[in-house]
């Protein structure tokens, strides 16, 4: 078995940059995705901002032919696959190919596609839907279409587990590697910005109602008043560190620790699981907090779900010991997609010596007891930095990310 996992490959589809550096430069600069959906007619709806890729063409990434079978999301993964691959200079069909696998996790499936086959067999009848209906909804159609265009046959899944659910993915894709299979494509993409899709978003009771892009979702912030959807996310190529370096690839970072708990149930009188999640990602990292170097946090943008979250952090680092960051507020919620986006911002800090921003927060209540990074990046040595996620019915996941060439 194999204990160090690196990251080689990242590839990125998101609101604010549709390739991995210009999606960097967005987020420290406070460039942001957010604006007035425009995928439907959304006037009737009480929340009408979105995260939303701009500028994207299929085209430009897939070939003709799987435009037919494909959801929306499964052309952002099939591209940010790509641009992964492409990033880890790894062509597939020069390795064995039961030596490649894919682990990726979905939240929604492809709601833009099923919900179009959906109006057909309701009003044309179901001779009017599309065969492939049979795959392009469901939560594992971007893993298995990932494999089949890149050639990729081993170890595969896809995990469910909405916001916690991409940093799950790395997580098992991570022990994939661990366990023998040499490099795993990873990550998370969603996309659910269809009349159903946005339908879906609004009852859960957490989307803002804002108008203003800027002040819209302002995680720990004392008016945040909610979250805002976004689409995309990020894969990224994990390799065993000695196959990487048989081959002669860059290791960006090292997925040095993992863990996953569950919340109980609310009236339990029991704590949420986020911190021990935390604890236990930082342990499977041979690490203790001290040597944590930011937090990005999950960053609800929901007053009592901040305050859970503060509370987890500053009892386990101690008030205001580690500084908290979430760029995701330039996004929106990528639902699967948030988590690795999370954790390619949290390697790019570690690459580059700077902490990103949150953006719009400026009032974080004192009794939070965080030190926010807010205004602009905060340049810093970062050897450490852990990604935390938590999914709507009590998920938690951490991920710990450390420079590729340190030890614990």
């Amino acid at each position: 078995m194999t204990d160090n996992v690196v990251v080689t490959g990242i590839g990125v589809m998101a609101p604010n940059g549709l390739s991995t550096e210009e999606f960097w430069t967005s987020t420290l600069k406070g460039r942001g995705g957010i604006a007035e959906l425009t995928r439907f007619d959304a006037a009737s709806s009480p929340s009408r901002l979105a995260g939303q890729i701009p500028g994207f063409d299929p085209l430009d990434h897939i070939p003709k032919r799987l435009m037919p079978q494909t959801d929306i999301s499964t052309r952002y993964a099939l591209a940010a696959a790509a641009a992964a691959l492409e990033d880890a200079r790894v062509d597939p069909a020069g390795l064995p190919e039961y030596d490649m696998g894919v682990v990726t996790s979905n939240a929604t499936g492809g709601f833009e596609f099923t919900h179009r086959e959906f109006r057909k067999l309701w009003t044309e009848g179901p001779k009017s839907v599309s065969v492939y209906e049979s795959f392009a909804w469901f939560y594992a159609v971007n893993t298995g279409q990932i494999s089949i265009r890149h050639g990729l046959r081993g170890p595969g899944c896809v995990l469910v587990g909405e916001q916690a659910g991409g940093l799950d993915a790395l997580g098992a894709a991570r022990r994939t590697v661990r366990l023998g299979t040499p490099l795993v494509v990873s990550g998370g993409v969603d996309s659910a910005l269809d009349p159903w899709g946005w339908a879906s978003h609004v009852s859960s009771g957490r989307i803002s109602r804002a108008t203003d892009p800027r002040r819209a979702y302002l995680p720990f912030d004392a008016e945040a008043r909610g979250y805002v959807p976004g689409e995309g996310g990020a894969i990224l190529i994990l390799e065993a560190a000695d196959a990487a370096r048989a081959r002669g690839a860059r290791g960006y970072a090292t997925i040095a620790g993992y863990a996953a708990t569950f919340d109980p149930r609310p009236d339990s009188g029991r704590p949420p699981g986020l911190r021990r999640a935390a604890e236990l990602a930082i342990a499977d990292a041979g690490l203790d907090p001290s040597r944590i170097d930011v937090v990005f946090a999950d960053a609800a943008g929901v007053p009592h779900l901040d305050a859970a979250e503060a509370e987890a952090i500053s009892g386990l680092f101690g008030p205001r010991a580690v500084p908290v960051t979430a760029p995701k507020a330039l996004t929106g919620r990528l639902y699967a997609g948030g988590g690795p986006l999370d954790v390619v911002a949290a390697v790019l800090a570690v690459r580059d010596g700077v902490v990103p921003p949150t953006a719009g927060t400026t009032d974080v209540p004192a009794a939070y007891g965080i030190d926010l990074v807010l205004d602009g990046p905060r340049y810093q040595e970062v050897g450490a930095a852990l990604v935390l996620a938590r999914g709507k019915g009590g998920f938690n996941a951490a991920v710990v990310v450390r420079a590729a060439d340190s030890t614990a």
